[in-house]
Formats: structure tokens, sequence, C-alpha cells
């Protein structure tokens, strides 16, 4: 017992002694400055292929290198650039019942690279309703691969404005063809006799970069731990709310950005880790997880013993304060692990409280998932009821920074068996069928 007492209390004491060192090395701060910067109305929102995310990509790369991180192995600087076949769509025209729509009133969702519809007995004529959910159907309608002309009710002007000039950003090229293409028309119309629909797009490549830096492990540097989170958002916007058409993406994902980057500090400054830590801010999550489908290409997923996807920790979860809840939870021991090293803290993690969200694999953590790393995405958006989610609301003055650094610390304190070499966890099960983006 008396063993038992003493083993008890040394625990209590290295818990302590890391919880200093933690508050001590992560400092609320340091935080707000990184934070606020990445979500400042300069970074005019992030936009994949706009000159906002290249001024955040250049931001994170100085801090990178006032960290003192050090290239990925194979690269010469903290860029890992990559090229994508981008589709850069033309006009829509449209004539319903023989009148042409207005511009400003359709788009187009394709990878193909021209269609021309009239009165085609195999395009359903589909109409979204004042009574349905718009973005839920939106992404059915997306990935139902068939030939649609889809009538959007008048009451949802605002956001079919929102992504007509979302569409105009373009596409990436994939296997797409005319025959999975959505011609989307904002107006009520009951009897449609007749249609005709003709679209162009054109390509061109690219480029995309994720932002990767790392410490080189002291034991053990063939064995990877990832930090993660993605620096894109949406960027700007239509039409405007109150004069505001800039999507800042303060809590997505500038908060798991902010933890990454801060991450980095706090263990350049501890010195101590047996395995090599990888940081990368990934590219173009928002349009289809390009970047860290990428990076998974260039890290042997055999060497990676865990990636801690962070995303959305800008507020207090479901559970309150001083808690976050991790995807995939029930997948491995990852999860474990974590809130064993956090014992004598008021700090917990819980399973994914949203598991009709897919969030598993709806984030980039997915890439490596899917291969059989423990990759697991961890947040604290209440995502059900996230009134500010991809819209001009996500700016910095809706966070709590409080919760955004108590949760950086806890993940910081929480992976420090798996930093040392202690901890490894079991590997996820392989994912088999076609990953969707």
């Amino acid at each position: 017992m008396k063993k038992y007492i003493a083993l008890t209390a040394f625990l209590a004491v290295s818990v302590y002694s890391f919880g200093q060192d933690v508050n001590k090395l992560i400092k609320q701060a340091d935080v707000e400055t990184v934070i606020k910067t990445l979500s400042a109305d300069d970074m005019q929102g992030r936009g994949t292929f706009t000159p906002g995310i290249e001024k955040a990509a250049q931001y994170i790369e100085g801090l990178y290198k006032q960290i003192g991180l050090v290239p990925l192995t194979g690269n010469t600087d903290y860029r890992q650039s990559f090229t994508k076949q981008r589709i850069i769509p033309g006009k829509t025209f449209v004539n319903i019942n023989g009148k042409l729509i207005p511009q400003d009133s359709v788009f187009t969702h394709t990878g193909a690279a021209s269609i021309n519809w009239s009165n085609n007995s195999d395009v359903q004529v589909v109409k979204l309703g004042s009574d349905k959910n718009f973005t839920s159907e939106y992404r059915s309608i997306t990935r139902s691969g068939k030939k649609m002309l889809v009538l959007v009710d008048v009451q949802f002007t605002a956001i079919f404005g929102a992504m007509r000039d979302r569409s105009k950003m373009g596409s990436i090229a994939g296997k797409s063809n005319s025959d999975q293409a959505q011609v989307f028309v904002l107006g009520n119309y009951d009897d449609i006799k007749s249609f005709d629909v003709s679209y162009t797009s054109k390509n061109e490549q690219s480029p995309l970069f994720n932002i990767v830096g790392m410490i080189p492990g002291k034991t053990k540097p063939d064995e990877y731990v990832v930090f993660s989170g993605h620096y894109d958002h949406l960027g700007i916007i239509r039409p405007a709310v109150k004069g505001d058409s800039i999507a800042n993406g303060a809590d997505d994902d500038a908060s798991g950005t902010t933890a990454v980057i801060t991450l980095a500090k706090y263990f350049k400054k501890l010195h101590n880790n047996a395995r090599t830590i990888i940081f990368v801010a990934f590219t173009a999550e928002e349009i289809g997880g390009y970047g860290s489908q990428y990076f998974a290409t260039k890290v042997d997923p055999d060497k990676v013993v865990a990636m801690f996807n962070i995303e959305m920790i800008g507020k207090a979860s479901k559970f309150g304060e001083n808690s976050a809840f991790i995807t995939g939870f029930e997948r491995s021991d990852f999860g474990t692990i974590l809130q064993k090293n956090l014992e004598g803290t008021e700090f917990k993690f819980y399973p994914d409280p949203y598991p009709e969200q897919n969030l598993f694999y709806r984030s980039d953590n997915a890439s490596l998932a899917a291969v059989g790393v423990p990759a697991h995405t961890v947040s604290t958006d209440q995502i059900d009821i996230d009134k500010l989610y991809h819209t001009v609301g996500d700016e910095f003055s809706t966070l709590d920074v409080g919760n955004i650094t108590s949760t950086i610390r806890a993940i910081a304190l929480s992976s420090r068996g798996i930093i040392s070499g202690k901890d490894t966890p079991k590997r996820v099960p392989k994912l088999e069928q076609k990953q969707k983006n």
C-alpha cells in the first residue's frame, strides 16, 4: 500500500511538472496572435488558388523558420508543392420554355469540358423546394453521378449566390464526364415544356502547396508522429452579409493551424522527442482534401505511428470546458492512450458524438487512416448547431481563445507518451472501399 501511495504521488508530481511546462511554454497571448493573424481580413479568407492563401503560406513558413523546423526529408524548403488540373468554368446558358435565364441565376457542377442538353430524356428535372435543407440536398445531388437540371426555390437566393460564386473558382479535374453534370437554376417554375443547356470550360495546371516542417527524432528518427490542420478556407463569398464577404475561417481551420504551429514551438523547446515529429498545414481541404491526399503519397504509412489532425477547436465542445472529441475513437486505442496521459488533469477526450456525420472520413486524417495509420481528428465543434460554419461570421471575435489554448495544452500533454516512443497506438482497419471526399 505504501508503494502504491508513493507511485500515485509520483504520477501526480509528474503530471504537475508536465503541466507546468505546458502552461509556461504554451501561452494564450501567443496563441491569440497567430490565430488573429491567420483569420484577419487581409488574408481574404485563404481561398485555394487566391492571393490570400499565398499570404497565409508565407506567414506559416516564416513561423516555421523562427521555430527552427527543418524541411521534410527530400524537400529544400517548407513547401510541399504539386499541381492539379483545374477546371475553369465558362458561362452556362439555359433556356426554359424558350426564355433565356439570367447568368446570375445559373451555375454548373461538372468535370466535363462541355455539355449540350436539349430536352434530353436522360436529364432529370429536380425541384429543390423551400421545405428542403439546401446543404444536404446539394451534397446529395452533386454526388449522385446523374444528369440533373435542378430548380432552386428563391428562398435559397443567398446560399445559391454563394455557391454560384464559389463555382467560379473552378474545381479539380477528375474522372467526371457529362453523365455527372448538374445545372442549378434559381427560380420557381411550375410547368416546364422545353429546356436546353450549353456549357463549356477550360483546363489549366494550377499550383498547390502544403507547408511542412519537422523535428527529427533523437532515438527513433524513422518513426513519425504527425500534427496537422488545414490552412485553406472559402475565401470571398457572395452575396455580402451586412457588407462582409470574407469567410475568414477563424475556427475552420485557423484554430487547428494555430495548434500545429504552437505545438511545433513547444516540442522544439522541449528538445527531447524520440520520434520524428512532422508538422503540416494542408491546402485544398475545402475543395476535396487534395493537400492531405498528396502528403499521404510522400510518406511511408508504415513509418507513421500516429496522426493528430486538429480541426475547429475554437469553442467549448458539447461536453463543456476542458473537453474535446476524437473521431474514430473506437477504431484504435489512440484516444485511450491520450486520456491515460491526461490522468490528474481536468481535461477529457470523448468519442465523436456525431457518428451520423461520418467525420472520420471527412477531414484530412482520412488519407492516412485509409491505409491503416492511427490517424484521428481532434475537434470541439458542435457541428449540429454551429451556425457560423462556412459563413462570413466565422471570425476571430467569435472564438474562445482560452478554449483553444487549453485544448492545445491537452494535446501536448496527452501526446507525450507517443512522442517519447513509450506508447504506440494500434493500427486502424484499412479502408477497402474507395474513399469519398
